[in-house]
């Protein structure tokens, strides 16, 4: 009979890929990224461990986007307060602040709780293409 592996720490490798998100598709590319940050594509794939990569994410201004979401899709943020509720279309967010909409993305596809806050922490999403992580020799990864 087989047995169902199990990751342990000393098992897992975690690596650092850099994407670049020019003329990418906003989901496609964010749910390739919730993947590798989950560790979905490593063999020793454990749902209840952190055993993804770190992900960095470049030239977030020119990610693309199909149909009407840049006019239909929108943002909201509740202050907690009475009249305190924000909303903004993603054309707004694109010019605004264009990682943030990469970040949202990727966030929500991820599993809420105390492993999907670890996870997310690895996500680094950058407008341009000058990032500090040269240090980590980032893998090219095309999505």
């Amino acid at each position: 009979m087989k047995k169902t592996y199990i990751a342990t720490e000393k098992d897992i490798e975690h690596n650092w890929h850099i994407v670049d998100a020019r003329d990418k598709i906003l989901g496609r590319l964010a749910s390739k990224v919730a993947s590798i940050l989950k560790g979905k594509d490593k063999p020793y794939y454990t749902p209840n461990m952190d055993t993804g990569d770190s992900v960095i994410v470049i030239n977030a201004s020119k990610v693309r986007v199909t149909g009407k979401k840049l006019k239909d899709k929108t943002y909201l943020h509740y202050s907690g307060y009475p009249g305190g509720l924000k909303k903004y279309s993603l054309e707004n967010m694109l010019k605004k602040n264009s990682s943030k909409v990469i970040y949202l993305a990727v966030k929500r596809m991820l599993p809420s709780g105390p492993l999907g806050y670890k996870v997310i922490k690895k996500l680094k999403v950058y407008d341009n293409e000058a990032h500090p992580h040269k240090a980590q020799n980032p893998a090219v990864l095309e999505v």
